[in-house]
């Protein structure tokens, strides 16, 4: 995600969505009467006639209703129009579906702290665990993945102007490549690898990996090109839709497993918004968990202020907050558990 603008005295704030987890992310932040503005599809009426054509056009509601898809990768924004083209009325129900490119703004009567924090997260420029290989018979480039765009880590070339010994050559060059691939996991121990070629190329260099473990971490998918345009061609493909999330989702069941092994053996966690309260005003929070559900239902039930003073107290103590998802395993697990834990610095006796 990109802050194009933003102004919190104002309660305003400008993005560009660049990935599934921007949406994700956004889906957690935006709520109830926040006032949304974009672009959406509306259905005009063309003169007198019954003839109806579908239009994009500018507008502005004030959010009542938020769906995140994540088969589909958008988010939608439903609420009453508050302010619009001439042709389109106020206070009618409009729906701003929020896809990868999407550039809308939020005005919120108030930004939380932790909003503030994460939005910093969404669109700091870091690196992700995963490495992006582009291949084909000839030339392969390996790239580390990082919020925005990749960096190039080196490149290699094979010999295949003999075609006597093209299958000798290409054989070499592919192991040449696993190779590569090995070096830069035992270094940096990647999370997931890309792995892709134009044609069948890719099929061939699998045959190859005898490690199962490194297997394991390598997903494949199709390029045109061996070059930085056939890695923004990778990076468009549902294959690293599917690993950022799941990359998201690891880390946060991770957690929550860390979390209940503390509890399991009356170490160093708690759980359950009065114990988390008294743990954040002693200064004993290291790590918060609350659920993105847990979040949602304080809103509706206007109940926001207490949590946000607790996030508050740990941001102070420099502690970290982390928004789990409600809807994998150790998102359910910590709702199971009241939707809010501590991973504490010290035990209490």
């Amino acid at each position: 995600m990109k802050i194009i603008y933003k102004d919190f005295k104002k309660g305003e704030v400008k993005v560009k969505i660049d990935s599934p987890d921007d949406l994700w992310f956004l889906s957690t932040l935006v709520e109830q009467n926040d006032l949304i503005s974009g672009r959406a599809e509306r259905k005009i009426r063309i003169g007198e006639s019954e003839k109806t054509v579908k239009k994009s056009v500018s507008l502005t509601i004030a959010a009542e209703k938020v769906e995140f898809d994540p088969y589909t990768n958008a988010l939608r924004v439903n609420g009453k129009v508050a302010e619009g083209a001439e042709d389109v009325p106020k206070g009618v129900y409009q729906t701003i579906e929020i896809e990868e490119n999407s550039i809308i703004k939020i005005k919120k009567e108030k930004w939380f702290e932790y909003q503030k924090k994460k939005l910093e997260e969404a669109t700091a420029n870091v690196s992700l665990n995963i490495l992006v290989v582009v291949f084909d018979r000839e030339n392969a480039m390996f790239a580390l993945l990082k919020k925005y765009g990749y960096d190039v880590l080196s490149s290699l070339e094979g010999d295949v102007e003999k075609k006597g010994v093209l299958k000798q050559k290409e054989s070499t060059f592919f192991s040449d490549i696993v190779k590569q691939i090995k070096l830069y996991d035992d270094r940096l121990n990647f999370y997931k690898m890309v792995v892709a070629s134009p044609s069948f190329w890719k099929d061939e260099l699998a045959k190859l990996v005898k490690d199962g473990k490194l297997m394991e971490k390598i997903v494949f998918a199709s390029c045109n090109s061996v070059s930085k345009n056939g890695i923004d061609e990778v990076l468009k493909r549902n294959e690293i839709k599917t690993v950022l999330r799941q990359e998201r989702s690891v880390v946060e069941i991770n957690l929550v497993e860390e979390l209940l092994g503390e509890i399991g053996k009356e170490g160093l966690a708690d759980y359950g918004i009065d114990a988390v309260e008294k743990l954040s005003n002693a200064g004993n929070v290291k790590i918060l968990l609350v659920t993105d559900k847990f979040v949602r239902e304080n809103r509706l039930k206007n109940t926001f202020d207490r949590v946000d003073t607790i996030m508050k107290l740990i941001g102070k103590i420099k502690g970290e907050i982390h928004i789990i998802s409600s809807e994998h395993e150790g998102g359910k697990k910590l709702d199971g558990l009241g939707g809010i834990a501590a991973l504490l610095r010290y035990k209490v006796y």
